[in-house]
């Protein structure tokens, strides 16, 4: 009987132990767990920063303005300006021969 009690009280203190360890574990996965999703959302509003200063930095008045100001660069002339026309594809391989 005493052999019994002391297997038992064995098993339970080993038991006991198991549980404070998962218990533990389980804690500690929390707490990761919690500072990812922490770091997930500082990485979410910095994000949204960089896409509202990327949308701001391309306006064309923007770009306009440093590349005259910035680089002293003007508008070509409209003598300098050449316009290509092109014709839709179908229409240009209807013009080549068969062979």
């Amino acid at each position: 009987m005493i052999r019994l009690n002391a297997m038992l009280a064995a098993v339970l203190v080993v038991c006991a132990l198991g549980l404070v360890t998962s218990q533990h574990r389980a804690r500690k996965l929390f707490i990761d767990v919690e500072r990812a999703q922490g770091k997930s959302r500082q990485l979410e509003v910095h994000w949204n920063q960089l896409q509202l200063e990327q949308g701001a930095l391309a306006t064309s008045s923007l770009i306009d303005s440093k590349a005259r100001k910035g680089l002293a660069m003007q508008p070509a002339p409209p003598q300098r300006t050449l316009y290509l026309v092109t014709e839709p594809l179908a229409e240009q391989t209807a013009m080549v021969p068969a062979r």
